[in-house]
């Protein structure tokens, strides 16, 4: 699937990482976006922080692993992991089949909103990807 297939809902903020954050009120929900999931293919395994893990912007907070290989995972924001999406540890896989929904990966509450500035939207995430490859 080209990147130009590739999904990149709107209402989300991306990195140059290839993360994705969902403004939640002063949290922000964490994932990977489709172009990351479908260069990985098939996920076999993610190691999650624990609630309560500081984060700290574009700083690596876990570990994605593929069966092409493993990659951090970074954060787009600062702030405190308050949620981690434990279905995750039985069904890594669910990254794949749902990057932007039931695939997500951790929720922080964030320590400096203004870091979300620097983060891209949709279509310049987009114009990012295909100009990466």
């Amino acid at each position: 699937m080209s990147s130009k297939e590739l999904r990149y809902p709107s209402d989300l903020k991306y990195t140059e990482e290839h993360t994705w954050l969902k403004v939640e009120e002063n949290k922000g929900r964490v994932g990977i976006t489709a172009y990351a999931q479908n260069l990985l293919t098939d996920i076999l395994f993610v190691d999650l922080p624990e609630i309560g893990t500081e984060v700290r912007y574009m700083e690596p907070f876990g570990i994605v692993e593929s069966a092409k290989s493993t990659n951090d995972l970074f954060s787009p924001v600062s702030g405190k992991v308050v949620e981690v999406n434990e279905a995750l540890m039985k069904k890594p896989g669910t990254i794949n089949k749902d990057p932007y929904g039931d695939g997500w990966i951790i929720v922080i509450d964030m320590s400096n909103p203004v870091e979300l500035d620097s983060l891209m939207s949709a279509d310049e995430y987009r114009d990012f990807v295909e100009n990466e490859g």
